[in-house]
C-alpha cells in the first residue's frame, strides 16, 4: 500500500526554473584590469577585441559577463596551477569583462598562435569564450576565430560546424589592430555554441 505522500509526489509536475540575477556587475566584474590580457612588452600581434552580445531581437544585452581564455603567440596556454607554463609574465591568457549599455566590452590582447592538439593537429588561432547572461540558467561556450587566419579550413573543431554557420564564429577586422565579434544568443545568425 502506497502512502499518501508518495502518491501525491507522483502527481507533482516540475515547474520551470527562473533566473534571479544577473549580479555579475556586483561580484564578478569589478576588476576592469581583467580586460587587459597583454602588456605592451608581450610578444605577438597586439589587438583590441570588441565583443558585443545581442539578444534574439538583435538588441544589446547590457548586463552579460564575457570570459575569454586563449593561447599566447606561440600557441601555448597559461595554466595558473603550473608555474612553468607562464613563459611570458606580461601575458595572462585570461580576461573577464561585463558588457556595457551597448552590449559591448573590449579586451586588449594579442592574436593567439596555433594550438597543437594531443593528436598533433594544429588548430586555427582562436579564443575560447564563456558567456554568462540573464535568462541563462548556466553559462554557454563558443569560440572566436579570426577571418583570414591560417588553418581555418582544417581546424578540427570548426570542421564540426555546418559550413553555413561557421561565419558566426569569425571575428572581422576593423581599424588597425581592431577585431569585432558579435555573439547572437538566438534568432537569425545565432552564434554556434558548444555543449561542454
Amino acid at each position: 500500500m502506497m502512502s499518501r505522500m508518495s502518491r501525491d509526489s507522483e502527481r507533482l509536475i516540475a515547474t520551470s526554473s527562473q533566473t534571479v540575477g544577473p549580479f555579475f556587475h556586483f561580484g564578478l566584474a569589478d576588476d576592469a584590469t581583467l580586460g587587459t590580457m597583454a602588456r605592451t612588452d608581450t610578444k605577438g600581434t597586439h589587438v583590441r577585441l570588441h565583443v558585443r552580445v545581442l539578444d534574439g531581437d538583435g538588441l544589446p544585452v547590457p548586463d552579460a559577463l564575457v570570459e575569454i581564455w586563449q593561447a599566447d603567440a606561440d600557441g601555448q596556454y597559461v595554466r595558473p596551477a603550473d608555474p612553468s607554463s607562464i613563459a611570458t609574465p606580461a601575458f595572462t591568457g585570461f580576461g573577464r569583462l561585463p558588457t556595457a549599455a551597448d552590449g559591448a566590452c573590449v579586451f586588449d590582447t594579442i592574436l593567439p598562435g596555433r594550438v597543437v592538439s594531443g593528436n598533433g593537429t594544429a588548430q586555427a588561432p582562436h579564443i575560447n569564450v564563456c558567456l554568462f547572461a540573464r535568462g541563462l540558467l548556466r553559462q554557454i561556450y563558443t569560440r572566436i576565430y579570426f577571418q583570414g587566419s591560417d588553418g581555418l579550413e582544417t581546424d578540427p573543431i570548426l570542421g564540426l560546424v555546418a559550413a553555413e554557420r561557421r561565419g558566426t564564429l569569425l571575428a572581422t577586422p576593423g581599424d588597425a589592430g581592431e577585431w569585432r565579434f558579435e555573439i547572437r544568443l538566438q534568432g537569425e545568425g545565432e552564434t554556434v555554441f558548444f555543449d561542454l
